[in-house]
């Protein structure tokens, strides 16, 4: 029979209904895609049936694409990705390698089949599906079901609709360069207690989620427990220097838990969950200064630890640092004269304090306590662009990404600068980023007068070394900073968060603006007694009212 015949034979064929999408029975040869353009079948080279007959091809079609463009695209993907097509399954994609890779894997690798896609009601150029198959590795096997969506955009050289290729099409866990793979994990399950011998679960503890991962990549192997089967999501390069942990999706059997202990206290990670759940994105870390243990983290947002791995700019909080490297180098004293004027110009910007005002005739504690940014902006033609690095890095421990608490986190960013970005990095602007657990470290190194690494998991369980710090501050710069901070729990920006809680008590509010967000991130870091916290409430507004309540009522909680 002719090309001509057997074009004619497929029109003739009726279509039928597999799993919602729409497909054809092609000779005796099983189930292909009916899919039309400009009113011919699809042609293997992408273009159009009749053109492939040496007809001329139409002008490349532009434009937003039309429903029928959009669910045609959709269904034409759905159904040989169902039928195991993978490879026109991936032709239509617009990224066909990165596509046939991840879409052999499901099968050879995950180990998924009789998987059926069904496709929902379309929303513009998106398409929501769901996802039910079998997991079957090794005679052992489970049902898995998701839902999912794609996205259909116009590819610039012939307009041809394709599904906008990321690896979350597969799944909606993964991430571009992971992949699923189902097997023996190759990390034993791990059974995490708190520091009196509980059974840490999300179930009691949901910010735990990210947390329990961690400690299962990192001591699942050394904990002695067994691997059970498991379909996972492996992370790949651009996701690991996220410091992404990989993900258990199913559970097939079983392993045997080997066990860790961590400093976590049951009580104030309850109190700390309860706290961040009064306010939208907010995150907290409490620790102990004397040791550095960490006692309790949580987020509002249980999918990322914000609180350990967030990097964003910590606003006046970082003047915690930047005082102690005035003072170390004698440009400020805790009760000398210090200006703090409306404006202050440096490196072509001009430098405001929030609602312009200015202090005159003040010592440098008052501009502390009251966050004025001029105090410290005005400093910066003495300063070398280097000097707050080495300060946060050699006083503080931070910024050297060494940090080993037992489970992945940032350990702070102070990046060399120059020009107006130094000036803006000593009021935590610029290129300055960190996270809960490093602010809360700020506040426990001025408490314990020396940088303790934080840590989740005792150094002797598993012969880590802890990072340290490369010199400590001298007793006067020390005796004034706590000064600072303790003036400023008392009758500065933190005094009405802080009231009650004194008198060895020191804090710092902090405001940082984000571009394009109305409102700034709330920042609080505050110690009392042998406690030390901080917490950020993204987009929440200035510190003292955002922030401020809830590491004081930890605080408050663990006194």
């Amino acid at each position: 029979m002719g090309n001509r015949g057997r074009a004619a034979e497929r029109r003739k064929t009726k279509p039928a209904v597999i799993g919602g999408m729409i497909a054809v029975v092609v000779g005796g040869a099983g189930i292909g895609v009916y899919a039309l353009y400009g009113g011919g079948a699809a042609a293997d080279d992408g273009t159009t049936a009749s053109a492939s007959a040496g007809k001329k091809s139409p002008s490349v079609k532009t434009g937003p694409l039309s429903a029928t463009e959009v669910t045609t695209a959709a269904r034409t993907f759905l159904t040989a990705w169902q039928q195991g097509e993978v490879t026109k399954a991936a032709a239509g994609t617009d990224d066909s390698t990165a596509a046939a890779s991840l879409l052999t894997g499901y099968t050879k690798d995950a180990h998924l089949k009789n998987v059926t896609l069904t496709a929902g009601t379309r929303a513009g150029d998106k398409v929501p599906f769901s996802v039910k198959g079998t997991v079957d590795f090794k005679g052992v096997s489970k049902p898995l079901a998701y839902d999912s969506a794609l996205t259909v955009v116009r590819r610039a050289k012939d307009g041809k609709p394709l599904v906008d290729w990321h690896a979350s099409v597969v799944h909606p866990d993964l991430q571009d360069g992971d992949t699923l793979v189902t097997g023996e994990s190759g990390t034993p399950p791990v059974k995490a207690l708190d520091r009196d011998g509980g059974e840490l679960t999300t179930k009691k503890y949901p910010s735990l989620e990210p947390v329990l991962d961690g400690l299962r990549e990192k001591y699942g192997k050394k904990a002695g427990g067994k691997a059970g089967v498991e379909l996972r999501v492996i992370r790949g390069k651009a996701s690991i220097a996220k410091k992404a942990s990989d993900k258990t999706l199913l559970e097939l059997s079983k392993g045997t838990p080997g066990t860790v202990k961590t400093t976590l206290s049951p009580g104030l990670q309850a109190d700390a969950e309860q706290q961040v759940a009064k306010k939208a994105r907010a995150s907290v870390v409490l620790l102990r200064p004397s040791t550095g243990e960490i006692l309790a983290v949580a987020n509002t947002s249980h999918g990322f630890n914000t609180a350990f791995q967030g990097s964003l700019a910590p606003g006046s909080t970082m003047k915690v640092i930047t005082s102690s490297l005035l003072i170390d180098k004698k440009l400020a004293s805790a009760d000398k004269a210090h200006p703090c004027p409306k404006y202050f110009k440096y490196g072509g910007w001009k430098f405001q304090n929030d609602d312009k005002f200015e202090i005159k005739g003040g010592t440098f504690k008052a501009s502390f306590a009251r966050s004025c940014n001029t105090a410290f902006i005005s400093q910066a033609p003495d300063l070398e662009n280097d000097d707050l690095t080495k300060q946060a890095q050699q006083v503080f421990g931070l910024s050297m990404n060494n940090w080993a608490i037992g489970v992945p986190t940032f350990d702070g960013r102070v990046p060399v600068q120059s020009q107006a970005q130094m000036a803006a990095s000593l009021i935590g602007q610029g290129g300055v980023r960190m996270n809960p657990l490093n602010m809360a470290s700020v506040a426990a190194t001025v408490k314990a007068g020396t940088f303790h690494q934080p840590y989740l998991v005792a150094p002797s369980v598993d012969d880590r070394t802890l990072a340290t710090a490369s010199r400590t501050m001298s007793a006067s710069t020390l005796s004034q900073l706590r000064e600072l901070m303790q003036y400023t729990a008392a009758a500065g920006t933190a005094a009405e968060a802080m009231s009650g809680l004194g008198p060895d008590y020191g804090a710092k509010t902090g405001s940082a603006e984000v571009d394009g967000q109305k409102k700034p991130n709330g920042w609080f870091t505050a110690y009392r007694g042998d406690l030390a916290a901080a917490g950020v409430v993204q987009a929440g507004g200035h510190g003292g009212d955002t922030a401020g309540p809830i590491v004081a009522a930890l605080l408050k909680a663990g006194g």
